[in-house]
């Protein structure tokens, strides 16, 4: 399953003073589970943008407990900055990065503008995605008067917050008022031209951005430009949406870019607006050399380009994440002005990367270590992680084979029947992998309820509780693990049949690697069931587990059937 992972970016009011912004990022790393990205003051503006990142409920604790801290050291009464601004945390918006909706994340915006009104005392508007009425989708609307109207606001039903409704006090007059919204992940990016020319990178943006260019009579450059009725000017739309650009010359490079910002990579990806730049300027005797991507960019955007530039080659898309981005990185010039390091650029890496300070995974670990891992006296890893990673190699061999096929000599028509099969194994295997830590964490789970206290009636039945629900849990992940395992059968069947026959004994190790992980699994359901207090729930899992395993013995029957025929042509 992928992890669930959310940006929040508040602003708070205050940027001059460095101990008040340091005591407001302290409250946002004490909570386990965020990671801070960035913290960027502007002392005329007076006003901090903190960027970091985590799993929404870790996140949520996070943005109260900042915004807790900042209403406690900034006074609005005293505020001042050229910056509009209501509260001293100003602003609070949710944006996904993956794993969960644009509409989940609004229900977690309003979710958390319902804690800081009640538990803070703030009043506080939803805007953007998170909005309750159509024109608080603005975040202007919300923030009209800023934070001098805020007492007439209050008091007016039409005007007053969406959360925290009261007179205006004491309270209010300290702290006002804070917008908490959901919306997209912005993306900055900046397209490298092998020319000085601004105004060729204008006419480029121009060309490309959503708003477009004014429409002029006659000459299209020189010529008058054309108003409606209103005198506003006439505007010829540009062709990608959500997008917004302008050329500029950076003397650091001595090259014009086009700069653009992205609000909505589900409707225009980066790997369109990439193309789409590249044949605007082509158009216009210009090239592009290179991309640039300023601040962090979610991992997806660069896997799906990934897969994007290799389906323009026919080549299979079937990869590990990490070649994907690589092929996004090279094909966009992402290192062309400086290297482009994913560790430090893609969100989910940088969080990886704080997760193995903290626990090693399995996964990571080498062959040679995972294996003395196991021979070591703890009984974990044990035989629920071996065999999840039994039934990952098992759909990792018939996707190998399925990339293999899709570039043969001679097969070129069949390329992305083959790709496609890679992809379905590819998800087969990453969830497989992901299994094998979790049976881990499910046996250590169990582990934890033995630590728990016994010494009352209550505590006795406390743990009695926690025990049944671990060891349920416990139950569920090898099933979950023989479901997945199953599923890599039909990868292997189909390669088995239609693949490279140079590669049919590998498609038959799959299927052995496939049977084995579905059978040892199915032993670590029933002896986990066994400790189940509730037996018609134990019996179900034991009788779905047994029916799985037997699908599994037939399955590696008729495709090792399928293997040995070819072999022995």
């Amino acid at each position: 399953m992928q992890k669930r992972i959310i940006e929040c970016v508040p602003n708070f009011s205050e940027g001059r003073n460095m101990e008040v912004i340091r005591q407001i990022t302290d409250a946002i790393e004490a909570v386990k589970g965020v990671k801070l990205l960035d913290v960027d003051p502007g002392e005329a503006t007076n006003r901090t943008v903190v960027t970091f990142v985590g799993e929404p409920d870790a996140v949520a604790d996070a943005a109260v407990a900042s915004i807790k801290r900042a209403t406690e050291l900034i006074d609005m009464r005293l505020h001042k900055g050229a910056h509009p601004r209501m509260g001293a945390c100003d602003v609070c918006p949710l944006i996904p990065v993956s794993g969960i909706t644009m509409e989940e994340c609004s229900e977690l915006a309003r979710a958390l503008a319902k804690r800081v009104a009640d538990e803070l005392g703030v009043p506080t508007y939803c805007y953007e995605s998170a909005a309750f009425k159509p024109e608080r989708r603005n975040l202007a609307v919300c923030r009209e008067g800023e934070y001098e109207a805020l007492p007439d606001k209050m008091a007016n039903p039409e005007r007053q917050p969406d959360f925290g409704v009261r007179p205006f006090d004491e309270g209010i007059a300290r702290t006002g008022a804070t917008a908490v919204g959901a919306r997209d992940f912005l993306v900055a990016v900046n397209y490298n031209l092998n020319t000085t020319s601004t105004r060729r990178a204008n006419a480029i943006a121009f060309d490309v951005r959503e708003k477009g260019r004014p429409m002029r009579e006659g000459n299209p450059i020189v010529g008058k430009i054309v108003k409606n009725d209103k005198g506003e000017p006439v505007m010829i739309p540009g062709t990608l949406k959500d997008c917004k650009a302008i050329g500029w010359f950076i003397e650091e490079y001595g090259i014009a870019q086009v700069s653009m910002n992205m609000t909505n990579l589900a409707v225009t990806p980066l790997h369109v607006a990439f193309d789409e730049v590249c044949r605007a300027a082509d158009a216009r005797g210009v090239r592009v050399t290179g991309t640039e991507i300023v601040g962090l960019i979610p991992k997806k955007a660069l896997v799906d380009a990934g897969r994007h530039f290799l389906h323009k080659q026919h080549r299979s898309t079937g990869l590990p994440e990490r070649e994907l981005v690589r092929i996004a990185i090279e094909t966009m010039g992402l290192s062309n002005l400086k290297e482009f390091k994913p560790e430090e650029k893609v969100v989910e890496y940088i969080l990886e990367a704080e997760e193995q300070k903290n626990a090693k995974k399995l996964v990571d670990m080498t062959c040679a270590d995972f294996a003395e891992e196991t021979a070591s006296e703890s009984p974990a890893p044990g035989g629920g992680s071996i065999s999840a990673y039994m039934g990952a190699l098992a759909a990792a061999l018939g996707t190998m084979v399925a990339n293999l096929s899709s570039h043969k000599a001679g097969w070129d028509d069949h390329w992305e029947y083959f790709s496609d099969w890679a992809e379905k194994g590819m998800a087969v295997m990453n969830e497989l992998l992901a299994l094998v830590d979790e049976d881990t964490a499910a046996f250590n789970r169990i582990m934890d309820v033995f630590g728990m206290p016994k010494g009352t009636d209550e505590e006795k039945a406390a743990r009695a509780v926690a025990m049944e629900a671990a060891t349920l849990y416990a139950s569920q992940v090898p099933l979950r693990t023989m479901k997945a395992a199953y599923r890599a059968f039909d990868v292997v069947r189909a390669m088995a049949e239609e693949g490279n026959p140079n590669s049919v004994s590998d498609a038959g190790v799959g299927a052995l690697a496939a049977r084995s992980a579905v059978m040892g699994a199915c032993l670590n359901v029933k002896i986990n069931a066994a400790g189940l207090k509730d037996r018609e729930a134990a019996e179900a899992l034991v009788a779905e587990a047994n029916a799985i395993q037997v699908q599994a013995q037939q399955a590696e029957r008729e495709i090792l059937a399928i293997v040995e025929s070819k072999i022995n042509k």
